[in-house]
């Protein structure tokens, strides 16, 4: 995700690769890959960064935020912090820093990585709507961007921030039944990639609801009537509805989880 919006920020003109310093813990040979790639700033030194810093990108592992905040929290001053971990909340990243902060979480997808990221961010009390508008123009970058409320952000996980995994199952199927009633696979593949990048443009640039866009291929007794008869009989708007509640009900899960071993690593 970090490579993700360093590609965004350097292709969309937003900042200059000079603008760019990225730090890790211990792999210089990855660290020396994207200074090679795009021409950035790497260092293991993260306090040099966060005291030259007026935005600071969080990217680690969750399970690595609280070594990753290790020896940043005396300088962190006015910088605003940028969160892309998953379940770590704004509450347990002050707590970790000791400090209040103006910190932003947000919830980007791997589409990113193709300027396509759908992408919601919550914001700590501290923020100013002016890193807001900043926040948003670095995700921007990469796809689009919603201020949400924080507790919103376990429905995004499981909604956008999962959902190119939904987009990637569907796909499997309709692959494997392509072959199954004889289309060739390379085929079968350049037919379903166009099939789905229209109807998303179709819902992107159309004002009618999808269940209208729908109804306007169905025909009474048609083939996509069929199609669509199977799909209710085996349930599958149930299954996905109950797909997305239980990845949101994960996310809260882990959240959870997360929250209670890094207090009790603190203590």
């Amino acid at each position: 995700m970090a490579e993700a919006m360093i590609a965004g920020l350097i292709k969309g003109g937003l900042f200059q690769p000079e603008q760019i310093i990225v730090a890790n813990r211990s792999n210089t040979e990855r660290l020396q890959e994207l200074t090679k790639k795009y021409g950035i700033e790497t260092t293991h030194n993260k306090e040099k960064i966060v005291q030259d810093a007026t935005t600071i990108v969080l990217a680690m592992k969750p399970k690595d935020i609280k070594a990753g905040i290790d020896g940043i929290q005396d300088h962190i001053d006015d910088q605003l912090i940028i969160s892309v971990l998953a379940g770590i909340s704004i509450e347990t990243m002050t707590s970790l820093l000791g400090k209040q902060a103006a910190i932003i979480r947000a919830m980007p997808n791997t589409s990113a990585t193709i300027a396509k990221s759908a992408t919601a961010i919550a914001a700590s009390e501290d923020v100013t709507m002016a890193q807001i508008k900043k926040c948003q123009s670095l995700f921007e970058a990469i796809g689009i961007c919603k201020l949400v409320e924080e507790n919103h952000l376990d429905a995004v996980t499981g909604l956008s921030g999962s959902g190119p995994a939904y987009v990637y199952f569907l796909v499997e199927a309709m692959e494997k039944a392509a072959v199954e009633v004889g289309l060739e696979p390379d085929v079968a593949r350049e037919l379903i990639v166009q099939t789905l990048l229209g109807a998303s443009e179709m819902i992107a640039s159309s004002d009618k609801h999808p269940s209208q866009l729908r109804k306007e291929v169905t025909s009474p007794n048609g083939t996509t009537e069929a199609g669509i008869t199977i799909l209710q009989q085996k349930g599958f708007e149930e299954a996905l509805i109950s797909c997305v509640k239980r990845a949101t009900e994960r996310s809260h899960e882990l959240k959870t989880m997360f929250s209670e071993a890094l207090v009790t690593t603190d203590k």
